[in-house]
């Protein structure tokens, strides 16, 4: 399958047959069967908003293949600041490298540097819209801890109405039989253009205020903040974010097996306690972001085939 100079914005942009050869790829890279396998490949990692873990897995992921990087961490130290458009910058960038990375805050603004660029460019993220690698990173480890991603009952909790993270998912989920349960405060349910999404997909999927309608039926239980900034009343935030709260009593009340999956950062919407349970599996799936983004760079730089 060929990816090469393919960039990777959304995930409606993959059949599923290209999101199990990422998959299957990333497998090989983790198992060590590509080997500087991203040797004299130059990476620019152009964070136009705050990153820990995306940045510094990508930056990892390319130097631990043999290859490199540069860039910046926000645009506070760039011709951004002078006025600069995103298109100049990226037609300047383009130049310096195999591969761009970008996160940016503006829903649409990695397509728009996709057009531009002569060189693959990776979504690290644009504002509430798309976090595709996020999402890999999220299929490959359902797959590497349940041998498979059909079948299972998946609910996704929380802030499902402008969580780029959950967007993505749900939509990449569409691609397997598996059974969704979105669960939020009202407030923060899931867009509608993506349940419609969802149903044109022919996938089942259930909306719920609560855990307890289903937390006896779930292999995973996928957590995303509570954002504090979406609730004009500081007591009804308080009232949400307390009621999707994971702690050890949540788990008991849920199936023995349910894996609690997080793309961090959490604030204190799982308590500590949870992390030393079998159930959790928030840090296994972070420290998979870098064979899923080896692949992702070696893919659509045919470095790695």
């Amino acid at each position: 399958m060929d990816f090469k100079n393919k960039s990777v914005i959304s995930i409606r942009d993959l059949s599923k047959n290209e999101l199990n050869y990422i998959l299957d790829k990333s497998a090989e890279i983790k198992n060590n069967l590509h080997p500087e396998g991203l040797k004299n490949i130059v990476l620019a990692s152009l964070f136009f908003e705050p990153s820990t873990r995306t940045r510094l897995s990508f930056e990892s992921a390319i130097t631990n293949l043999g290859g490199s990087f540069f860039g910046f961490a926000d645009d506070a130290s760039t011709s951004v600041k002078k006025g600069e458009t995103l298109k100049d910058t990226i037609k300047t960038i383009t130049g310096y490298c195999n591969v761009i990375a970008m996160r940016h805050p503006l829903e649409g603004a990695a397509r728009v540097a996709s057009e531009v660029a002569t060189v693959p460019v990776i979504n690290a993220g644009d504002g509430s819209n798309q976090h595709p690698t996020q999402t890999l990173l999220d299929l490959f480890t359902i797959r590497e801890v349940f041998g498979k991603i059909e079948g299972l009952n998946i609910g996704l909790l929380g802030d499902l109405k402008y969580g780029r993270t959950v967007h993505s998912l749900s939509m990449a989920l569409s691609a397997y039989n598996v059974n969704l349960y979105l669960i939020s405060p009202e407030i923060l349910q899931m867009p509608e253009h993506y349940k419609q999404y969802l149903d044109k997909s022919g996938i089942k999927y259930d909306s719920t205020d609560s855990i307890s309608d289903v937390g006896k039926k779930l292999d995973i239980l996928y957590v995303t903040r509570i954002q504090k900034e979406r609730f004009g009343d500081p007591q009804e935030y308080e009232k949400a974010a307390g009621s999707y709260r994971i702690t050890l009593d949540t788990l008991n009340k849920m199936s023995s097996h349910v894996k609690i999956m997080h793309p961090l950062p959490r604030v204190n919407e799982i308590t500590y306690e949870v992390d030393e349970t079998e159930n959790a599996l928030y840090f296994q799936q972070a420290h998979n972001g870098i064979p899923v983004r080896q692949a992702i760079i070696g893919l659509v730089t045919g470095a790695i085939k």
